[in-house]
């Protein structure tokens, strides 16, 4: 009783009522033998009724199958056309789609033609009750949809609610990413340019003690613009700007005795903070790259806008990929490059300069053009 509570929505009572009612129509008839038989009929159809709910797959439709007869014999021999309504509570519970407009069709199809063939032949106890089968007759007709219906939009409210709790993982474990890129990328590029700057003050310490008592206050301002940029990323991960990226990749060049070189505007225009940020990030690591692996003296950063993308070239002349492929060029750094720049739709190219001598990063993101409006006709 409760899986037919669970699954109909109706409550015990009248299920209990539907159980009653077909022996009060048995009791109509006075002759023995046709009471035993109705009685037993009933008492099978409900067993069937039971079994067709707790079976699964094939046998569903065997029981099902067997109910429909059940139905069609007791509205022809004893005027009862009721059990169309407990089918049609079943039927709107069948999930397969084939399965569920077949048995609805037969279904409804078997309660007409009983129903036509009792007014014809004058059944009187059939007739005097159309009222009350035309309603079941119209239940049978909308309950089974009405549960389809309802059924399947609890599926999809399910799958759509499995499919947001999915979601929200993935967004916050690409949060969890996100973090670990910006503070691997905010914290390599300082702490690369402490430790050049400490060994540089180490040398400087002997020989020329005010050059590295300089090179000791930059090294101190370079940790606290470290902490500052980590409580910043933290508390507020506001974006950067590419010029303020541009400035902090000429500083720790210049500190690794590199010689860096611009071309281009780095004010971009028409660009999201977002897809600016994902670029100085770049930026970020393509410069640290440099410093870490490739030995160059020079390093060209090239800035191009065109009219969909922003393109932003990083060029050194140091030994090139085939000698740093095994000081891990491609990690950590690099992937997280490609990550960032995929969630923009932005693309990433490795390559070699021509004479082999030198690698080059090209790091492209859409330029997002702001439409300008258009002016009203008058």
């Amino acid at each position: 009783m409760q899986n037919f509570y669970k699954k109909t929505g109706l409550n015990l009572y009248v299920w209990l009522a539907f159980f009653i009612l077909p022996f009060y129509f048995i009791s109509q008839y006075s002759k023995l033998w046709t009471m035993v038989t109705g009685i037993v009929i009933i008492l099978v159809f409900f067993v069937c009724y039971l079994l067709a709910f707790i079976t699964k797959g094939w046998q569903v439709y065997m029981w099902i199958g067997l109910l429909i007869a059940i139905s069609i014999t007791m509205t022809i021999a004893y005027d009862y056309a009721y059990f169309s309504l407990f089918l049609a509570f079943f039927i709107g519970n069948i999930k397969n789609k084939a399965g569920f407009f077949t048995l609805y069709s037969v279904n409804l199809g078997a309660s007409f033609v009983t129903i036509n063939y009792g007014i014809i032949n004058q059944s009187s106890l059939l007739v005097s009750q159309l009222p009350f089968v035309f309603i079941n007759l119209m239940a049978s007709i909308l309950l089974p949809i009405s549960t389809y219906n309802k059924n399947k939009t609890e599926h999809l409210e399910g799958q759509l609610e499995n499919a947001n709790r999915r979601l929200d993982d993935l967004v916050k474990m690409e949060e969890r990413q996100r973090i670990a890129r910006d503070l691997h990328d905010t914290l390599g590029q300082k702490l690369s340019l402490i430790g050049l700057k400490t060994d540089l003050a180490k040398r400087l310490l002997r020989n020329n003690p005010d050059q590295a008592e300089i090179e000791l206050s930059d090294l101190r301002q370079t940790a606290s613009t470290a902490l500052k940029e980590v409580r910043e990323m933290v508390t507020t991960m506001r974006g950067t700007q590419l010029v303020d990226e541009l400035f902090r990749a000429e500083q720790i060049l210049k500190a690794a005795s590199i010689e860096s070189v611009l071309e281009g505007n780095p004010k971009l225009q028409d660009t999201s903070q977002l897809n600016e940020n994902v670029l100085g990030m770049c930026l970020k690591e393509a410069v640290t790259n440099i410093v870490k692996h490739s030995q160059a003296t020079v390093c060209t950063i090239t800035i191009e806008e065109t009219q969909s993308d922003n393109i932003l070239t990083v060029q050194d002349n140091g030994v090139g990929m085939e000698h740093t492929r095994n000081k891990d060029r491609r990690g950590t750094g690099i992937l997280g490059m490609k990550e960032r720049l995929e969630f923009v739709n932005g693309c990433l190219d490795l390559r070699s300069v021509a004479n082999g001598k030198g690698t080059q990063i090209v790091i492209q993101v859409p330029k997002l053009t702001r439409k300008p409006m258009k002016e009203d006709a008058t």
